[in-house]
């Protein structure tokens, strides 16, 4: 899997002018209103720095009132609001789930409310909006309009608040994320949620893996989201998003085959696939510990240095996908899940 100098220039040049930036996808802050989060945003703006933490999405419930704080920062602070309600519809044997809605400001979040008269939208900078009860079909209309506005749908936590055994009861729309690394990567919720991915992956879906702390009680570095983006901003972050180029975990992941990075599909024939690993967030790099990689549709492991870049490349073979995984092998534990290159 060694690459070469070509290899390693055809990577730098799609992810040319892009910068790892390490952060939070979920979470709730104290905003007054219907917030529940236990911590300030101007707690949470003291802890990141400390933490070295560059953004977190703050989805305070049931209202927008937490993006026109003070302390609100764009690409500090990523908008949006984490609903509920069920689906009126659902096969699931208990149809009640949450859904993420990321939105790059609240003037997007509040055009997607107004949009669906259903939220009872009461508008403005106090604005707040019920839980409605949508169908399938309805809730694919909103996940489409939000993507349209530039926003991201995150299903969180799903096995945890909706119990099937299906697992397309759990896929709505393509190109959407779920919520695999929940609290922390070593929590029994991951390890549920992971298999459930899996087997998503398995049934032809595109669906993007991602980490969500929603501890509702400030900053933590436990459920992190590596994205490489060109600026600090939650235009440039959502965009890397909807199009799956990012990591569910704190480490830093790029992966390309031919012109297509992660997240993307294209035809495997003849083409090389490259990949590198590095940019570890610094509360992840344990002393003394061994971290291996794993290229899945291939074979074998590779151990890395996590100080450095690590950079791989082979020719592709005839199969579904390609994803890299990283595990810190001296715990026994994954710690990174690049999403995956498609074959079409």
């Amino acid at each position: 899997m060694i690459a070469t100098i070509n290899d390693i220039r055809a990577l730098e040049e799609l992810y040319q002018n892009r910068k790892p930036y390490h952060g939070e996808l979920h979470d709730h802050a104290s905003t007054g209103g219907t917030s529940d989060g236990k911590c300030t945003l101007a707690f949470w703006r003291e802890e990141m720095a400390r933490l070295k933490m560059d953004f977190a999405a703050i989805l305070d419930h049931k209202q927008v009132r937490h993006m026109y704080q003070k302390e609100w920062e764009d690409g500090l602070f990523i908008g949006g609001s984490e609903p509920g309600g069920g689906l009126t519809d659902s096969t699931a044997q208990n149809p009640r789930f949450h859904y993420n809605l990321l939105t790059e400001g609240p003037e997007q979040l509040e055009a997607l409310l107004e949009e669906f008269p259903e939220y009872r939208f009461t508008g403005g900078r106090e604005g707040h909006f019920v839980y409605p009860r949508f169908t399938k079909a309805r809730l694919n209309e909103l996940i489409t309009s939000l993507k349209a506005k530039g926003g991201f749908f995150v299903h969180p936590h799903p096995k945890q608040v909706m119990v099937s055994d299906d697992p397309l009861d759990y896929c709505f729309q393509e190109e959407t994320g779920i919520e695999v690394f929940y609290n922390d990567n070593q929590s029994g919720y991951t390890s549920q949620n992971y298999r459930l991915w899996l087997d998503l992956l398995a049934a032809g879906k595109r669906i993007w893996a991602c980490a969500g702390g929603d501890y509702h009680k400030g900053p933590n570095t436990s459920a992190l989201t590596t994205i490489y983006a060109e600026e600090k901003t939650n235009k440039a972050f959502l965009s890397r998003l909807r199009e799956g180029d990012f990591v569910c975990g704190p480490i830093g992941i790029r992966m390309a085959i031919g012109n297509t990075r992660m997240g993307g599909k294209c035809s495997f024939e003849g083409k090389r696939l490259i990949f590198s690993v590095g940019a570890f967030h610094p509360h992840h790099i344990p002393e003394g510990h061994e971290f291996r990689v794993y290229l899945y549709d291939d074979s074998g492991f590779i151990t890395i240095d996590p100080r450095k870049t690590n950079y791989f490349a082979i020719d592709t073979k005839p199969c579904k996908f390609y994803r890299v995984e990283v595990f810190d092998y001296s715990q026994k534990v994954r710690v990174a899940i690049g999403n995956p290159i498609w074959n079409e």
